[in-house]
């Protein structure tokens, strides 16, 4: 009789070679995750929630493209991680501990043990707020198919609750929050003019965050991605969201999107599949595209961009496209250095973009310098960077 090694606890973390895991989850406490639930395929699945600094009756100040560009965060808040505890406190000093004082911390072997993010001091009055942890913690181990009661009495108004993996396989990485989702979702809440009350998409989604942040704002929004596991998470989250939407609009639609392939699926037994009025809408209506940390594979950063553009020719108006990515270095073994690949590629995408010679359409491609508010807690490295394309008819 074979005996078969006992299985990994259900909130244990398990690293590969392949193993991808994101910033913003990556600095977490040394304790054990506990999971809301496991997916369709067997992953843990977190809930984690992002603070958002703002309120409705000030939403008015952002949005003016012509106002204060200075690097400022919203609230005299700093950057730093992303998301919190369920339920618990982002005022300087929550969760953390003394160090005020104290000498050079040791492990039990000796060894100087280094943090690798700074906690709160006994100040009671610090000069700046210290930066809060990413904190993925279970909210109860059942499902939960809808807000909850803060959220429908709108006391969650400044939170965005999104359920999300860690640690994925490299073809996953899209069930993660990456830190360019936060900087796009702060755009959009910064260039509100943009997309009020209009019809946008989004490609290569993920968890769906920037779409969350898009609905409250904007009139129609098309969440797209590829596969049925992904497409569902994606799905949960716009519900648990719900309450953020727009008033009178904010609707969010969550479609299949395949970029190697040219034309929508309309199959109505194919799930998340698109129905013949969300196509005639989407080609007659949208004006706005934005896609957040999908340039990290050559072959899909040129699909993605060949999408982009058959969309802007398909669509009856003008459009703007807002692209969000972080200049990741890598050491490869093919160039003995450190490199960034996947960043090069992109670059030169945008540049063979722009130089597409096409009789109806032309694209002009520019930068955004990431000086706007930031609304969101997280770290704005200065890798980090926004590009716009904007296609323009040929006169």
């Amino acid at each position: 009789m074979v005996q078969l090694a006992p299985a990994p606890a259900m909130d244990e973390i398990t690293f590969r070679s392949n193993t991808v895991l994101s910033d913003v989850h990556l600095y977490t406490p040394n304790h054990r995750h506990l999971m809301v639930r496991l997916n369709g395929v067997g992953q843990p699945v977190f809930l984690s929630q992002f603070k958002l600094l703002w309120s409705r009756d000030s939403q008015t100040e952002l949005g003016a493209e012509s106002g204060d560009h200075s690097d400022v965060h919203a609230q005299g808040t700093p950057p730093g991680s992303g998301c919190t505890d369920e339920g618990s406190s982002l005022s300087p000093g929550a969760g953390t501990t003394s160090r005020e004082g104290a000498g050079a911390q040791l492990d039990e072997d000796g060894d100087l043990d280094v943090e690798r993010r700074p906690r709160a001091t006994s100040d009671p009055d610090p000069a700046e707020p210290p930066r809060d942890k990413v904190h993925p913690v279970v909210l109860a181990q059942e499902e939960d198919d809808g807000p909850g009661d803060e959220a429908r009495d709108g006391s969650a108004l400044g939170v965005i609750r999104i359920e999300h993996t860690m640690a994925t396989p490299l073809e996953d990485v899209g069930k993660q929050v990456w830190r360019g989702a936060l900087l796009l979702a702060d755009y959009i809440l910064f260039r509100r003019d943009l997309f009020q009350g209009r019809t946008v998409l989004e490609l290569g989604a993920g968890t769906g965050l920037a779409s969350v942040v898009a609905a409250t704002v904007a009139r129609t929004v098309y969440c797209t991605d590829v596969g049925v596991d992904l497409l569902s998470m994606c799905q949960r989250n716009i519900t648990l969201n719900s309450h953020l939407a727009a008033p009178g609009g904010g609707t969010v639609k969550v479609k299949e999107l395949d970029w190697l392939k040219d034309d929508l699926c309309t199959d109505p037994e194919v799930p998340f599949s698109w129905s013949e009025e969300d196509v005639s809408d989407l080609y007659a209506h949208t004006t706005v595209l934005f896609a957040a940390e999908v340039f990290y594979d050559d072959d899909l950063t040129d699909a993605l961009f060949k999408t982009l553009s058959r969309l802007a020719h398909r669509f009856q108006n003008a459009c703007t496209a807002i692209l969000a990515v972080e200049k990741r270095l890598n050491f490869t073994l093919r160039h003995l250095d450190v490199t960034c690949e996947a960043y090069d590629h992109f670059r030169a995408s945008l540049q063979a973009l722009q130089r597409l010679p096409d009789s109806r359409l032309r694209f002009v491609v520019e930068p955004v310098e990431a000086s706007f508010p930031q609304l969101l807690l997280y770290e704005r490295i200065r890798q980090l960077e926004l590009w716009k394309i904007v296609a323009e008819p040929v006169t």
